[in-house]
């Protein structure tokens, strides 16, 4: 049997959702012990990722977790009438001090 392939177990894909969602998705990678966990957005996900990291940093864990990485870029989309368009893209990995 071949499906889709599981997305990685440190990864938080945010998108259409509330931003609590994906704070609690992020709380509970880090209390089942993943020391980096990455949120990647795109399109105007974007900025409902950086809500959640920085709820996560500022409100739930202040002295736990860092941001160790912010990587950003664009991927070109094909739409379903053949068209193509730039979307920007970013990762953000928080890992657990110390």
């Amino acid at each position: 049997m071949s499906g889709p392939t599981p997305a990685a177990t440190n990864v938080v894909l945010v998108g259409k959702k509330p931003v609590m969602n994906y704070v609690m998705a992020t709380l509970t990678l880090l209390h089942q012990g993943v020391p980096e966990i990455v949120i990647k957005a795109r399109g105007r996900a974007i900025s409902k990722a950086v809500d959640a990291v920085e709820i996560v940093r500022s409100r739930f864990l202040p002295d736990r977790v860092e941001v160790k990485d912010i990587r950003i870029g664009s991927q070109v989309l094909t739409t379903s009438d053949g068209r193509q368009s730039r979307v920007s893209t970013i990762e953000i990995i928080l890992a657990k001090k110390g």
